[in-house]
């Protein structure tokens, strides 16, 4: 399956109500499964970004929807960056001739 990995922060209204913050990550996990994909890693971190975030979808149409589905609530902006794995990338290289 495809890879992604989200850089999120949290908007001012997922600021005001982090205290339900592992609840709205325990859904978006349910609702990335009931879409077909899975979570790899979460984690909280300090800097530029608030979380880090890697997931599998079965393809990017899914990728696109549990992104916007996860900004629409409101409380988290994500970047998302599709990953190539070790394999993939020598593959592509390869081709290059």
């Amino acid at each position: 399956m495809p890879t992604y990995i989200a850089f999120g922060n949290w908007t001012d209204q997922g600021a005001r109500a982090i205290r339900e913050s592992p609840r709205r990550l325990d859904t978006a996990k349910r609702q990335l499964e009931e879409m077909g994909g899975r979570f790899a890693g979460f984690w909280m971190t300090m800097g530029e970004h608030d979380m880090v975030l890697i997931y599998e979808t079965p393809d990017d149409a899914v990728a696109a929807r549990f992104t916007l589905a996860l900004g629409s609530l409101g409380s988290v902006r994500t970047r998302t960056m599709k990953a190539f794995p070790e394999a993939a990338y020598r593959e592509i290289m390869a081709s290059l001739g």
